[in-house]
């Protein structure tokens, strides 16, 4: 006789969602090429809208790290400073007094003193006068301002001489809802301004398709990786900035295809030192953005500190502020030679020598090298570096 009582059997319970894995830069490694090229062979340089750099490097359109000094400098270098308009250098009339209270101030005292310092207001006269000075210091001018503030500064900035505008806020869209009647329209933007348009940032295929379609001249890859940036922290926003790159290499890719036009990716945040770099660019960057190694130059106005700026809202952290110290000059840390083993020193030498072990002789034959999963790539058989023992 059969028996009335059922087996029980349990039900995969229904997804709400589907998760796939994201990958950071210690989680992978760039395999080698079939084929080696001299590294003073290859060609690193980098072209955004008429703007051609000899280096594919931007440093980050932060305090710590630009001011119109630094800005002169990094060009005659070969890369490119972004100045962020909304800093100390349009609030204050002697922005060096604010960078320096920056500096001095206890730990414990500095996020109320960031958001202090951030919530004096941005003078307009203020901001053709930091261009006319990068100008004049003979560097090429590329500024930084949020979309919120972009229609009233961009073309203040261009009006004295802004070779590149960059709208740039933790996460930019080609839609955006506000209460505006006529919000940003990145399309009216590109058409009506006679520089470059470059803007960021985003981490995925879609949102980053749609800002190309705008007629942008160059996008900015990455949300919350940044050494002084607490986005992933205070918001929980991000993607791991390879799949990030990744994921919009491929939006570029698709673009390329339907119009023939090219739109360069600029991988923002997280690089701390010549491997992470020469990994952006494998996953798809054409350039970098660097904001805690350059805040590490003796030539940095952050005096050895670093901090984030990106946040709209006055009552979050703007960032926390982070002790990098001085390793060097910028020359040291873009050209060399090293006086440290951690990879900060030398960036473009690092470059060129994976390109040429790549069999790489350009940024963009780069992009075809073979990346692996490697969770283990930076600890296997380094126990003596890991221990201390060196």
């Amino acid at each position: 006789m059969w028996s009335n009582v059922r087996t029980s059997v349990k039900e995969a319970p229904p997804t709400f969602k589907e998760l796939r894995r994201a990958y950071g830069f210690d989680e992978v490694a760039i395999v080698p090429g079939d084929v080696t090229i001299n590294p003073e062979q290859v060609d690193v340089s980098f072209r955004m809208g008429q703007q051609e750099l000899t280096i594919p490097v931007l440093a980050a359109a932060m305090d710590a790290v630009v001011d119109p000094r630094f800005a002169a400098l990094l060009s005659s270098m070969g890369g490119l400073a972004v100045l962020n308009l909304e800093g100390v250098h349009t609030r204050y009339p002697n922005p060096a007094e604010a960078l320096d209270e920056i500096a001095r101030t206890p730990q414990e005292a500095i996020i109320s003193l960031l958001q202090k310092v951030y919530s004096a207001p941005i003078r307009e006269e203020l901001i053709g006068q930091v261009v006319r000075t990068v100008k004049s210091e003979g560097g090429v001018a590329a500024v930084s301002v949020t979309p919120a503030n972009t229609k009233r500064f961009a073309p203040l900035a261009v009006e004295a001489g802004a070779d590149i505008i960059v709208v740039q806020s933790t996460v930019t869209t080609a839609r955006h809802i506000s209460k505006s009647p006529k919000g940003l329209d990145m399309a009216d933007l590109c058409r009506s301004l006679p520089v470059p348009l470059v803007v960021g940032n985003c981490v995925t295929y879609s949102a980053s398709l749609e800002l190309m379609e705008t007629g942008v001249a160059g996008l900015l890859v990455g949300v919350g990786p940044g050494a002084a940036c607490t986005t992933r922290e205070v918001l929980g926003l991000g993607v791991p900035q390879v799949t990030a790159t990744l994921d919009c290499a491929a939006a570029r890719e698709t673009y390329l295809r339907r119009t023939g036009r090219y739109i360069p990716l600029i991988a923002d945040g997280g690089i701390r030192n010549g491997g992470d770099l020469c990994k952006a660019i494998a996953s798809g960057a054409d350039a970098v953005m660097i904001g805690s190694i350059f805040a590490q130059a003796t030539e940095a106005p952050g005096q050895g500190y670093h901090w984030g700026m990106a946040s709209p809202h006055a009552a979050l952290p703007r960032g926390t502020r982070v002790k990098v110290g001085s390793k060097g000059t910028l020359r040291q840390i873009l050209f060399g030679p090293s006086s440290v083993t951690d990879g900060t020193h030398n960036l473009i030498g690092a470059l060129t020598t994976c390109l040429g072990v790549c069999g790489a002789s350009t940024i963009k034959e780069m992009h075809q090298a073979q990346m692996v999963i490697a969770p283990s790539i930076k600890t296997e058989g380094k126990q003596l570096q890991l221990s201390g023992q060196v």
